[in-house]
C-alpha cells in the first residue's frame, strides 16, 4: 500500500513524502491516526501542489533574507557602552544589545538568538559579528562600540 505522510513521522520520514508500507500497517495504524493518507491520484496531485507552495515560500524567504543581509552589511551598528579610560568596557556588549541597536538604527527586527558572538565584546572599537538569517544566508555585521 502506498501512503503520503501528512506530518513528519520518525519511523518513516517527512511530511509530503510517499512510502510503500505493509497493508496492515497503513490501514490499522497510519490512516486511523491521521499520520498518512492513501496515495490516490487526487491525493498525489494535492501533495504535489503543497510541495510546490512550500518551495515557492522557501524561495521568497531566501530572497528576502538575502536582501536583508545586504541591508545589514551596508552600514555599521553603533552601540554605546560605559567604558573606562583605556577603552575597556565595564560590562560586555551582548547579542540582545546588538539586536536593539539594529532595531533602533535600521528599523529591522532581528532575533537576538540569530546573532552569534564568539565571545562577549569587552572593548570599544569595531567588531565583526555574524547574524544567521535563514539556512545558508549569513550577514556580517560591523558593530562599532562607542564609549559613553
Amino acid at each position: 500500500m502506498k501512503v503520503i505522510l501528512k506530518q513528519d513521522f520518525k519511523a518513516l520520514g517527512n511530511a509530503g513524502e510517499i512510502y510503500d508500507v505493509a497493508d496492515g500497517y497503513g490501514r490499522n495504524f497510519l490512516l486511523p491516526r491521521g499520520i498518512a493518507v492513501e496515495a490516490t491520484a487526487g491525493n498525489l496531485a494535492q501533495a504535489e501542489r503543497q510541495r510546490a507552495a512550500v518551495a515557492k515560500r522557501a524561495a521568497v524567504a531566501l530572497a528576502e533574507a538575502q536582501a536583508l543581509a545586504a541591508r545589514l552589511e551596508g552600514k555599521p551598528i553603533v552601540v554605546a557602552a560605559k567604558a573606562g579610560e583605556s577603552g575597556k568596557l565595564f560590562g560586555a556588549v551582548t547579542n540582545a544589545q546588538i539586536a536593539d541597536a539594529v532595531q533602533s538604527s535600521l528599523s529591522i527586527e532581528l532575533d537576538r538568538h540569530k546573532i552569534e558572538l564568539d565571545e562577549p565584546i569587552k572593548t570599544a572599537g569595531d567588531h565583526e559579528v555574524i547574524a544567521k538569517l535563514v539556512a545558508g544566508v549569513n550577514a556580517k555585521l560591523t558593530v562599532r562600540v562607542v564609549a559613553e
